[in-house]
């Protein structure tokens, strides 16, 4: 008897049968959260709705698609509706964290930035980030992703304020920042994000991260929390061993041919990826009151063809093989998966919103549309991974989306509703309409009094 395998792979492919459970699940866990019904049955319809957009996600096209007349009732709810995000935020993490598993956790922290066309928007100004390439105009924020052997996602961030905005009293109010909010660094934020999770039970992991919080406040910080650590820190940071104190650099050049060993990182379209590896004992700089010195190395990678070094700063209350703590690095770059398709399929950086409370609320809606994406794959991954009987690449995000939207979510309201689509097409254009005679009108009056 011959096995058809497209078959196979159809039976095997129930990603999306696993999504109805999982939603009901953390919906359940979240509900009272919410004080009202009519907040509660809005925040399900809103991540339903971020996830069956294929548009830009903002409030004009999250409401068209669920069916509402107008964007008011998702404005009312990310500005000024009554419900605690802090707990919405809370649950949905300790949800993630119980799905995905404890094992080989890695808590990865890292910012991305969002491009701003005015500094109206809360924390908007001219700053550095990696997402744009360079300084430009953007909203940056701090992320933490929970990273395992199952699979990854985002469950937390903060928002950072540059010094301008945090001392600048009239934007703040505009803004809604609450008065306890003050200046805080990339690194402050990232610790207060892990020190809450290590709150929240999540009291044994690795920490990843680039050469931001490569600081010696950071790191100390971070065994404070009996994390052990694998941090990225600059070609001139310096170390020492019993020899003396040197630059990363210039220790790696007394290193033996001997001491370097070749790795599998990865795997590309063009086969795996492979970096000589070394590991150099270094006296910890680090060690907070009261604690033991561990064991604290060096790790260096170099890239087989140009010669080019990267440096690694670890820590762990014992050795670990040089494996493992390749292992971490790698598994560094999982939020940068998360951050992407964060974006591109659950609207992290569309939201359209200007102030303090809406921002928080609108990144976390993407954010727990993401975390069921993410949780629901790993368990497709598992199932096919399991049968052995069909060749198929591990499910992604972007494709469960697409089962998603042909199986389990609700049709888009304009799709099924001429009519609907219609009244917010004229919604649309009347309102565009009235926005652009203010502006003409407020330009004209501001050019009057110039002159």
């Amino acid at each position: 008897m011959r096995t058809d395998p497209d078959t196979v792979a159809a039976k095997i492919t129930v990603a999306h049968e696993h999504w109805p459970i999982r939603f009901e699940e953390l919906m359940d866990r979240i509900a009272d959260c919410f004080p009202r019904r009519e907040t509660r049955m809005t925040c399900r319809n809103m991540i339903e709705a971020i996830l069956t957009v294929q548009e830009t996600a903002n409030c004009w096209t999250l409401a068209e698609s669920i069916g509402h007349r107008g964007p008011h009732v998702l404005q009312h709810f990310l500005s000024r509706a009554r419900w605690n995000d802090d707990s919405v935020r809370d649950r949905v993490a300790a949800w993630a964290v119980g799905e995905l598993g404890d094992t080989g956790v890695v808590l990865v922290v890292d910012e991305t930035g969002d491009e701003k066309s005015s500094t109206d928007a809360v924390g908007a100004s001219r700053q550095y980030s990696g997402s744009l390439g360079g300084v430009g105009l953007c909203q940056v924020a701090v992320h933490l992703s929970y990273a395992t052997a199952a699979g990854h996602t985002l469950i937390d961030r903060r928002l950072f304020l540059p010094s301008g905005w945090a001392a600048d009293e009239e934007r703040r109010e505009l803004a809604g920042v609450p008065e306890e909010v003050m200046f805080a660094s990339k690194p402050q934020l990232a610790v207060d994000m892990l020190a809450r999770l290590h709150a929240g039970g999540v009291t044994e992991a690795w920490v990843a991260a680039d050469e931001v919080y490569g600081g010696r406040e950071t790191r100390t910080a971070i065994r404070d929390l009996a994390y052990r650590y694998v941090v990225a820190v600059k070609t001139d940071h310096r170390v020492t061993v019993p020899a003396g104190t040197f630059t990363v650099t210039d220790l790696v050049k007394g290193l033996p041919v001997r001491s370097w060993q070749r790795l599998r990182t990865g795997s590309g379209t063009k086969g795996d990826r492979n970096y000589d590896w070394a590991v150099i004992d270094v006296l910890a700089d680090d060690t907070p009151d009261g604690h033991p010195a561990g064991n604290s190395t060096l790790l260096v990678r170099r890239h087989r063809y140009t010669g080019t070094l990267s440096f690694y700063r670890c820590w762990s209350d014992a050795p670990h093989p040089l494996q493992e703590l390749v292992g971490v690095v790698c598994r560094r770059w999982r939020i940068e998966e998360d951050f992407q398709a964060a974006k591109g399929l659950t609207g992290l950086d569309q939201g359209q919103v200007t102030g303090w409370t809406s921002w928080h609320r609108w990144s976390l809606m993407s954010m727990v549309a993401y975390a069921l994406l993410a949780v629901t794959a790993s368990l497709e991954r598992g199932d096919t991974t399991q049968t052995g009987e069909v060749e198929l690449v591990p499910v992604s995000c972007r494709e469960l989306v697409k089962l998603l939207r042909g199986f389990a979510l609700p049709r888009p309201r304009q799709d099924i509703d001429p009519e609907h689509a219609l009244r917010w097409s004229l919604w649309r254009r009347r309102h565009q309409y009235r926005a652009a005679t203010c502006h003409r009108r407020w330009n004209e009056a501001t050019a009057a009094s110039i002159t």
